[in-house]
């Protein structure tokens, strides 16, 4: 079979989503964020993402290439790529991480990371390529319709629940606790957000942000831990991000917010709940274990330097 990579176009959403569905289930994908992200990637982030496609046109892989613009060190790539497990041993995905390495070398990248499903062949592959691991993450997953979520707890003198749409007129306060909450996250490669504009549009006004079920703790008037939901319409729901504020931690605020979004989200028709965590975060790995989430499959880091 003839494999074909190019660049996406818009009738490829559906079929982009499909496959990242299909590769990782844990994850959230949609033809409407697939292409909402592809319309508001950061330009400084180079973004470019391919598809690789089969002789009658049908999408079987895709990647999704950037340059980190907002670490602090310059010339750090990302490529993740995946294929339809169905189509697995064609070359579509050596095909796509050759254009994509091309790509980010032509921008000044000089290290690249990417994960990779933990699995003996996957893994295989990747350092066949030249990639090395280093740190692992975990998908959990928790059934909605079946899981006895912690009973909701009385607030503490000072602290508040709100949602993400009570602070619709005026945003700014929770991409600040987004941002002090991001610049401590574990991981490779650290990130600094400080572009409210490009937040409020690629982050606040995604598809796949629930305003609703997103919950933030406020204390005193200060928001200062959150839960930030994700939904798609399809019964699935994610935590694309829960943290506390450094001047606030120790006091359980991230267990009040994500426990009281999980009630709402099931109260919605929610019926899955998914998370993932680095599986070097005891913390937050013991919240997740304490609501009942369980370990559903693990992505090894891999990084190359390239140039």
């Amino acid at each position: 079979m003839t494999v074909i990579v190019r660049d996406v176009r818009p009738s490829d959403a559906e079929g982009f989503a499909r496959v990242r569905r299909a590769a990782v289930p844990h994850m959230l994908a949609t033809a409407e964020q697939c292409a909402f992200d592809w319309a508001h990637a950061h330009p400084d982030s180079h973004a470019r993402p391919l598809v690789a496609v089969a002789e009658d046109g049908e999408v079987i892989g895709t990647v999704q290439l950037r340059i980190a613009h907002d670490a602090p060190e310059p010339g750090i790539g990302s490529v993740n790529v995946y294929v339809d497990p169905q189509c697995l041993g064609l070359g579509a995905g050596t095909l796509l991480l050759r254009a994509a390495e091309e790509h980010l070398a032509e921008r000044g990248a000089h290290t690249l990371y990417c994960w990779v499903v933990d699995e003996p062949a996957s893994r295989a592959w990747a350092e066949r390529r030249g990639y090395a691991p280093s740190r692992s993450a975990h998908f959990l997953r928790l059934d909605l319709t079946t899981a006895e979520l912690p009973p909701l707890e009385d607030l503490p003198a000072g602290v508040e629940l709100r949602t993400a749409e009570d602070f619709a007129a005026d945003p700014r306060p929770l991409f600040e606790l987004d941002s002090v909450t991001t610049a401590d996250e574990p991981g490779d490669v650290g990130a600094e957000l400080d572009d409210y504009a490009h937040w409020l549009e690629a982050t606040w006004g995604h598809p796949l942000l629930d305003r609703a079920l997103t919950t933030v703790a406020v204390v005193d008037g200060v928001p200062a831990a959150f839960t930030a939901a994700q939904t798609d319409g399809l019964g699935r729901y994610s935590s694309g991000m829960t943290g506390t504020a450094p001047a606030f931690r120790g006091r359980g605020l991230a267990k009040l917010a994500k426990n009281a979004s999980l009630h709402r989200a099931r109260a919605a028709g929610c019926v899955e709940a998914f998370t993932s965590n680095d599986a070097d975060n005891g913390p937050m790995l013991a919240i997740n274990e304490w609501f009942g989430y369980e370990i559903g499959a693990t992505e090894v880091r891999h990084v190359r330097t390239i140039g």
